[in-house]
């Protein structure tokens, strides 16, 4: 048993070369979201929630998905949000969509949404929810002038009109 156990050790420990940081030719093919790519701050604007946190957005699985992982670092909000927050959002190529992209997220809070991607600028992208009952979703990020700026949006059920439920911003760090 101890045999098998050192092998298994043994063989994991020797492939993780094979999922290091993806090289930056994996980056050519998240060309569209390239300014995305980092360790970015985030503090919140405009709500009642103040919080401070960080974000990343790497390729990760040599490159074949886009991966942001978020976490809150200081909070205070309401007592009904939840200030103990952690995501992730997993950007990924599909060709059956216009976009060329679709994004899945979920967090600590056992939410789901998934998102069909567009990039209508050089330095701006959009998370859009699939369409579906219940509500829908917006994310947004845009760099400007070395300052992302992010925002969350939430369209009632038969809405259009899509109202910010959280926006932040911050620099590369």
């Amino acid at each position: 048993m101890r045999r098998i156990l050192l092998l298994f050790l043994t063989s994991f420990l020797l492939v993780p070369a094979a999922f290091a940081q993806d090289s930056t030719a994996d980056l050519a093919k998240w060309k569209p979201l390239q300014f995305l790519v980092g360790n970015w701050e985030a503090k919140t604007a405009g709500s009642e929630v103040k919080s401070i946190g960080t974000y990343s957005f790497q390729p990760e699985l040599n490159g074949t998905i886009l991966a942001r992982h978020g976490n809150a670092e200081s909070c205070k909000g309401p007592k009904d949000f939840d200030c103990d927050h952690h995501d992730r959002l997993y950007v990924y190529h599909d060709a059956t969509v216009e976009s060329g992209m679709r994004a899945i997220y979920f967090d600590n809070e056992g939410h789901v949404i998934r998102y069909i991607v567009t990039v209508p600028s050089a330095a701006k992208v959009v998370f859009q929810s699939e369409a579906g009952p219940g509500p829908q979703f917006r994310l947004t990020y845009e760099l400007v002038n070395g300052t992302m700026l992010g925002k969350f949006q939430v369209a009632a059920p038969g809405q259009t009109e899509y109202h910010s439920y959280l926006e932040w911003s911050g620099g590369k760090k």
